[in-house]
């Protein structure tokens, strides 16, 4: 058989009283030009309704920007002046090649006329200079004078 349950406490809730007398709010002092203005407004019954007009709240002023950034121009400017520097390493690259090929082209024209002159020397010298040859092996010596 079941047995009965037993009856739980109920609490019971009594309302405080709020109190009439509540102590003043701090005095705030306010600036005059930040006082909003009192709008009243008379209803189509005859009412009047009086209050605060409340102005929309304005964004603040986003400060204007210039079209162009600073940085995207020092960017650019400084990419043009790469380019200033690479086209003037460029034409100095080109320079100094045509300068060395310039060179090289005198060394050897410089060896080849030296060279010529060398040659012309070398075979001219066994050849009939316009002075006496005498050949001693083949002379004929009579009264002491050289007969060939």
């Amino acid at each position: 058989m079941a047995r009965p349950e037993q009856p739980t406490a109920i609490e019971v809730h009594h309302p405080q009283p709020i109190p009439t007398h509540l102590p003043a709010a701090p005095i705030v002092p306010v600036q005059p030009h930040t006082v909003p203005a009192v709008a009243s407004v008379v209803l189509p019954d005859g009412r009047v309704v009086t209050g605060y007009a409340i102005n929309p709240v304005q964004p603040e002023p986003i400060a204007t920007k210039p079209p162009i950034s600073r940085t995207a121009v020092n960017v650019a400017l400084g990419g043009i002046g790469f380019l200033a520097v690479c086209g003037g390493l460029l034409l100095l690259t080109s320079f100094i090649a045509a300068l060395t090929a310039f060179v090289t082209q005198l060394i050897t024209l410089a060896a080849v006329i030296f060279g010529g002159w060398i040659t012309v020397q070398v075979f001219s010298a066994s050849g009939h200079q316009g002075g006496t040859t005498v050949n001693i092996r083949k002379a004929v010596i009579k009264r002491n004078k050289f007969h060939s």
